[in-house]
């Protein structure tokens, strides 16, 4: 089993993934600036800013930073996401970094979405924040840091309808994956299960993965 440090643990994605990773046995710390509205049996919820996060990965196996860019903290993945790169390479953990969307490819090899002037404006400072995330671990990421960048389904999220738990989804790279429909939609449930089931059968280091139905 993994110790797993999830920053931001009791947003949307966050309190998903403590569930699931405590469900499978996992030792959990949450960080997170407030308390959980329904705490998750296991888990071990710590308050804090995410600029100091040691506290909360000391020892951990995986990082994953679930912060979104919205409010206060808008501005400021940069700096944090960075931060806990330089401590995950240090200590030798895993860093995953829950994106957006809009970081994917229409197409392979097409601009991603973010790079665009299609998305809403409602949307658009999130969307860019995120994917210069992506960027700069691309570009900048410390020699030897396993990180990986998750892109969820267009439609997924607290905002969306939510779903019924299916137990499947599908996995791609950074191209999106549509349905026959022409939908792209996960809930929380089984995003959480896939990037849990990632986390524990690794298929990818210092790359993206997207899931989806």
């Amino acid at each position: 089993m993994a110790k797993i440090s999830i920053i931001g643990g009791t947003g949307f994605t966050g309190s998903h993934l403590a569930a699931e990773a405590a469900s499978r046995g996992h030792s959990v710390t949450s960080l997170s600036r407030s308390e959980p509205s329904e705490p998750v049996q296991g888990v071990t919820y710590l308050t804090g800013s995410a600029d100091e996060p040691e506290s909360a990965i000391e020892g951990a196996d995986v990082i994953v930073a679930t912060v979104s860019p919205r409010g206060d903290s808008a501005g400021t993945l940069g700096r944090r996401y960075g931060h806990l790169a330089e401590l995950a390479v240090a200590s030798g953990a895993r860093l995953v970094v829950i994106g957006g969307f809009s970081s994917l490819r229409p197409a392979p090899d097409a601009p991603r979405f973010a790079e665009g002037d299609d998305i809403p404006p409602a949307f658009a400072d999130e969307a860019r924040e995120l994917n210069a995330v992506l960027s700069d671990l691309i570009e900048n990421a410390p020699e030897g840091l396993d990180w990986l960048f998750v892109s969820p389904a267009g439609t997924y999220g607290s905002y969306a309808p939510q779903q019924e738990p299916r137990g499947t989804y599908r996995v791609g790279d950074d191209v999106a994956l549509f349905d026959d429909e022409g939908v792209s939609l996960i809930g929380g449930e089984d995003f959480a299960k896939a990037v849990l089931d990632e986390i524990e059968a690794p298929t990818r280091s210092r790359a993206q993965i997207h899931f989806a139905y």
